[in-house]
């Protein structure tokens, strides 16, 4: 009798990517005044604002996201403070991911500068296939959209989201399946997710400073650390995770954008201004796509990754600003409720819908307005001069 053939497992291949753009809001700007690149440059409010995105060369003089603008301007007195250009980001961010749908189909968009893709259905047969295929997806991003990005590449989500992060800016570091714990034992314990400013100190005062001190304690003392978490803080620690990358694309029965913190905000008027900023950044796409949209919710994160949410829907559905702006402040008010600062906030619409023939009264004026905000939708799109909405008031700066 013949022995049977030896078969051997095909080796496992790092499919998953994650990309995430390099000090996006500035990028953006920079990529439309090309002579401050190299230079130390901000985008956020001038009075009474906060930095929301501040580039390499500030950073290194101590600005970071969300600083007061007025002490940016201490600890940097050259610090080049640039505008919001509505709509430029959110159109920048659509792009973006076009490109990478041209790669492959698997794309998950997580918020306007960073999101996942997976390569696994495109039949790359070695490593060196997949690390050519996403360095080329890196230079075609920066030459069509004048922005970098880093990449990360891996087997899972957790660790191509730690490797793209490690290597900022313009990164790119290629995790092969199986050594996700050796490439992981060596990084600050910070790396983790949930492990944040405040928790980390606490961690190295107990000995706990690399990644790979977690997989050295007995787990008797891990859960007299981290408590019921422990089990699935060794778990990131091994490099292990089955989430899968998922392809629902929100914008085709909602637009949302979400806004992660450097720094826990704490502040109500900050946090109020910013989800303003995201509805001046929605309401544009909601308009080229021909859409109307019915119902806002926001949601807010606590730094322990709690989450509550808040909703409320108009009468009609509508695509201009006004009517919503009326509605971040209660909405911000009912889903903020513990006293404690913020990791993250995010504004979604829903309830799409088809243009219906207007009849109410005042359907002149919401007409009026309409083809104002296209005007200024048209104006930004060109991204020659940032015209920005303030309340229910409409001014060019």
């Amino acid at each position: 009798m013949a022995a049977l053939p030896t078969i051997v497992p095909t080796p496992a291949l790092p499919t998953v990517v994650h990309l995430d753009a390099d000090a996006f809001f500035v990028s953006c700007e920079l990529a439309l005044k090309p002579g401050l690149r190299g230079a130390k440059c901000a985008v956020g409010g001038r009075e009474r604002g906060i930095i929301s995105s501040a580039s390499y060369e500030a950073r290194a003089c101590g600005v970071y996201t969300p600083m007061p603008t007025k002490l940016a301007l201490k600890v940097c007195p050259d610090l080049i403070m640039l505008p919001h250009t509505s709509g430029l980001y959110s159109k920048v961010s659509r792009r973006m991911f076009d490109l990478c749908e041209t790669l492959t189909p698997v794309v998950q968009r997580n918020s306007i500068d960073e999101g996942y893709v997976d390569l696994a259905m495109c039949g790359f047969k070695s490593v060196a296939e997949i690390e050519r295929a996403v360095r080329g997806l890196q230079q075609r991003i920066h030459d069509e959209l004048q922005i970098t990005a880093s990449f990360g590449v891996a087997a899972n989500k957790l660790v191509a989201a730690i490797a793209s992060k490690a290597h900022k800016p313009r990164g790119f570091k290629l995790v092969p399946a199986g050594t996700e714990a050796a490439y992981l034992a060596p990084l600050p314990i910070g790396v983790l997710p949930g492990v944040g400013k405040k928790t980390e100190p606490k961690l190295k005062a107990r000995g706990l400073e690399r990644v790979g001190d977690i997989l050295a304690r007995p787990e008797h003392e891990l859960e007299g650390l981290f408590g019921s978490w422990w089990r699935e803080v060794v778990t990131m620690a091994r490099g292990e995770d089955d989430r899968v990358v998922h392809t629902e694309h929100e914008d085709a029965k909602s637009y949302s954008q979400q806004e992660t913190f450097g720094t826990d905000i704490g502040e109500f008027a900050e946090i109020e201004r910013i989800a303003k900023r995201m509805v001046d950044e929605l309401m544009p796409k909601v308009r080229e796509d021909g859409k109307r949209v019915r119902t806002m919710t926001v949601k807010v994160r606590y730094p322990g990754m709690e989450d509550s949410v808040c909703g409320r829907s108009l009468e009609a559905a509508t695509d201009l600003e006004a009517p919503f702006y009326a509605l971040v402040r209660p909405l911000l008010k009912a889903a903020w409720t513990k006293q404690r600062p913020l990791r993250l906030v995010s504004v979604r619409f829903s309830g799409v819908e088809e243009p219906a023939a207007q009849l109410e009264m005042f359907s002149q004026t919401d007409d009026k307005k309409r083809r104002l905000a296209a005007v200024l939708d048209k104006m930004n799109d060109r991204g020659r001069k940032a015209v920005v909405r303030h309340g229910h008031q409409i001014r060019a700066d």
